[in-house]
């Protein structure tokens, strides 16, 4: 072979070498679901919801029990997913543009919060930055919540494709059960409008099969970010006439349905706990999201990409079960969204990855929406490096080792009060414990989520020497990364109807 024919040749192989290494590298589609709670699937113990496809997703991957989110609000979550951070060093730690935006707080909120970011910074870079720099096409569908103007909005954050991401928290244009909102008109200027009657979690899924159907040899990264189950309650007619009757089969009284009678209710009217999951549309909006969870997953099958395509579901926080309806509960756990207690950030993590996870597994290793970022940029980049300044972990390597992932600390800084009763708390998990620290009065609570998973025992007196610990090592947290604390509300009006969430009394 003469020279030229020795470099065709050597040039030949280098390029099945590439091509070789590119087909290699995963897909990724992660589907984060809006304000679903970490009971409200079946593989996660709900009995009036029907989620066949996700319980399939389970069996086909990893399900993790002690799967959180990393603020119990949507965007700082979203924040966190895209960045591998604790939404405290994005300075994005409230939904934007949050209760206190205005800088005034309620004459009940002992406390008015610093402002914060109006957007995730374009200096932050993203997992969908990371891949568009390895070669990969990157697609986001639904909501985003993450820039009040344009130029913050996905398109600028790594995303070549943006399917009705906005500055918008939820569907606008409500009408009436089947005009606005989740039914078309969208009002949505990332999204155009659809036929009459056309439903936004299945057009979303639509756009994404398009996109999958077009993926030949470049590896994607698909983020579907659902508007549902997120408040306008919206779903198709069929589907909630389906829960009406099994609503009515359950034989369930109104007044069965809600706690109302907690000190912390007293603020706001709209303020109650539901202890029963039968909101028939609210279930009949999981029903569809799951339908479109299966659609998804039928078509990564039917195009070849299964094995080797990374599908991330969970969700930005718990579900919404104290304020707006209260349409789920996510009992055992206390609370739910807005609340630093399990409810509002212990959420369902589904992982699959045919190629790497065994099948069917349930972890009790924790996990948080940190550890995503991570999780992608190695897969993305076929290394184990540690990116600097990223707080989370490859979740390959946690369940790998599981004895001492279980035991790493996790924390949590929302210094605001939520629109569903929550008020200004940093908290810290080191399995078993939690302490969450109360800002307006400086006091602790300590639980043993292990043997008291509904956070119903405060062990801070009973177990001195680990609150203690706990506590310190929560504050040096705090310090490390420049936590912002609320400062006294000045027209503070004190009704002396004791303690807001009745905290002290368990």
């Amino acid at each position: 072979m003469n020279r030229i024919g020795l470099f065709l040749f050597l040039g030949m192989l280098g390029c099945q070498a590439l091509f070789g290494q590119q087909k290699a590298k995963p897909n990724l589609v992660i589907i984060y679901a809006d304000d679903l709670g970490w009971k409200d699937l079946s593989c996660y113990g709900s009995t009036f919801y029907e989620t066949p496809n996700l319980d399939r997703l389970a069996k086909e991957g990893i399900q993790f029990r002690n799967g959180y989110a990393s603020a119990p609000v949507c965007s700082p979550s979203r924040a966190s997913l895209m960045t591998g951070k604790y939404p405290v060093k994005t300075d994005v730690t409230d939904w934007l543009r949050g209760r206190q935006a205005d800088g005034k707080a309620r004459p009940y909120e002992k406390m008015i919060a610093k402002p914060i970011a109006d957007q995730l910074a374009l200096a932050e870079k993203t997992f969908a930055e990371l891949a568009l720099e390895n070669g990969y096409r990157t697609f986001s569908a639904g909501k985003w919540h993450l820039g009040e103007q344009e130029q913050f909005w996905p398109e600028a954050q790594g995303f070549q494709v943006n399917k009705g991401g906005t500055n918008k928290g939820s569907p606008v244009g409500f009408k009436n059960d089947s005009t606005g909102g989740f039914f078309t008109p969208y009002l949505n200027p990332r999204l155009a409008d659809g036929p009459p009657g056309e439903y936004l979690t299945d057009r979303l899924t639509d756009e994404c099969l398009n996109f999958i159907q077009q993926q030949k040899e470049t590896p994607f990264v698909l983020v579907y970010s659902l508007y549902a189950v997120h408040n306008p309650l919206q779903a198709p007619r069929a589907l909630v006439e389906k829960y009406q009757q099994k609503q009515r089969q359950m034989g369930i009284q109104p007044d069965q349905l809600f706690r109302k009678n907690e000190p912390w209710m007293a603020f706001e009217a709209g303020w109650k706990q539901r202890t029963v999951q039968s909101n028939p549309v609210y279930a009949a909006m999981l029903e569809n999201m799951d339908y479109n969870v299966g659609r998804i997953l039928d078509q990564l099958a039917a195009s070849g990409l299964t094995e080797n395509t990374i599908v991330l579901f969970t969700s930005d926080n718990g579900g919404l079960s104290t304020a707006e309806g209260s349409p789920t509960t996510n009992d055992p756990l206390r609370a739910g969204k807005g609340w630093l207690y399990e409810g509002g950030i212990r959420v369902p993590v589904i992982m699959r990855w045919p190629a790497k996870i065994v099948a069917g597994q349930i972890s009790d290793v924790p996990v948080n929406t940190i550890d995503f970022y991570p999780t992608f940029a190695n897969a993305i980049r076929q290394s184990t490096q540690k990116d600097q300044d990223v707080d989370g972990e490859d979740i390959l390597k946690l369940i790998s080792r599981p004895g001492p992932a279980k035991k790493r600390a996790m924390y949590w800084h929302y210094p605001h009060y939520s629109n569903q009763g929550g008020k200004p708390g940093s908290a810290i998990i080191q399995h078993p414990f939690k302490l969450i620290y109360n800002h307006e009065d400086q006091s602790i609570e300590l639980y043993n989520l292990a043997s008291d998973i509904g956070e119903t025992n405060n062990l801070a007196q009973a177990k001195p020497a680990i609150a203690k610990k706990l506590q310190h090592k929560l504050q040096e947290w705090l310090t490390q990364v420049k936590a912002k604390f609320p400062d006294k509300n000045p027209g503070y009006v004190d009704t002396s109807l004791g303690s807001r969430d009745g905290q002290d009394d368990h």
